[in-house]
């Protein structure tokens, strides 16, 4: 095994473990480790896999926590802005626009961080339904559905098995409406690097399942102030890339 395969097969591990435990992850940390070597476009495509894998299995761990309520309209809205986000992406790609994505991602990163974001809820179909849809849009044209999505749901009143049940659920449901789109655009190039893509959904399911088995040992305290923790990661790379 290359090294290459072997630092990406670390890193899904530990995306992984990171998604189990926060909702998101595994794009936001093996879109940037693929793209060293890879077409920016390609790396999508590829993590898109794995992603989906790792998804599935914690969606498998977690199921019975989901909130229906907030699945059908965040999750719903989500999906649809995400695609038309994915759509624009050509068209509206902006440093300005990426530059608003990572202060949002601070802000709602030091909301969990400092508590702010827990005297901030959010409630109702309408509220879900325009958390979903501008959070899925901004996912979308920036290419990181993930920490936005998180960012919103942190917004609504749920206990932490709630909150990454919920955010899989929705995250599945993307999945299944752009990867049919990944394969239909690159499949040949994605059937090229099978082994790869193999190896790295190995690495996100191994990770997914070490991280759920720290998230049930997890305060509800701590599980916020991690995932805060991870958002301002996200928050400051996202601001890094985009004004390098």
């Amino acid at each position: 095994m290359d090294p290459f395969t072997v630092a990406a097969t670390v890193a899904a591990v530990i995306a992984g473990a990171i998604a189990s435990i926060s909702g998101f992850g595994i794009g936001s940390v093996l879109t940037p480790v693929l793209a060293i070597q890879f077409d920016v476009r390609l790396a999508i495509a590829m993590v898109s896999l794995p992603h989906l894998a790792g998804t599935f299995v914690r969606f498998l761990l977690v199921r019975t926590h989901i909130d229906r309520q907030v699945l059908l309209g965040f999750g719903a809205a989500s999906a649809i802005g995400g695609l038309v986000g994915a759509a624009l992406q050509a068209v509206v790609q902006s440093a300005a626009l990426a530059v608003v994505f990572g202060l949002l991602l601070l802000f709602a990163g030091l909301g969990s961080v400092t508590g702010f974001a827990q005297r901030m809820r959010f409630s109702g179909r309408r509220s879900a339904l325009v958390g979903g849809a501008l959070s899925g849009l901004l996912g979308g044209l920036v290419g990181n559905q993930g920490g936005i999505r998180a960012a919103a749901l942190l917004g609504f009143d749920v206990e932490r098995e709630t909150f990454v049940a919920t955010a899989t659920a929705v995250a599945l449901i993307v999945d299944g409406a752009r990867i049919p789109v990944y394969l239909a655009a690159q499949g040949a190039e994605l059937v090229a690097h099978w082994l790869l893509i193999g190896t790295l959904a190995t690495g996100a399911v191994i990770g997914t399942l070490l991280g759920g088995f720290t998230l049930r040992r997890m305060s509800e305290a701590t599980f916020r102030r991690a995932v805060g923790v991870l958002l301002l990661g996200l928050g400051g790379y996202t601001l890094a890339r985009a004004l390098s």
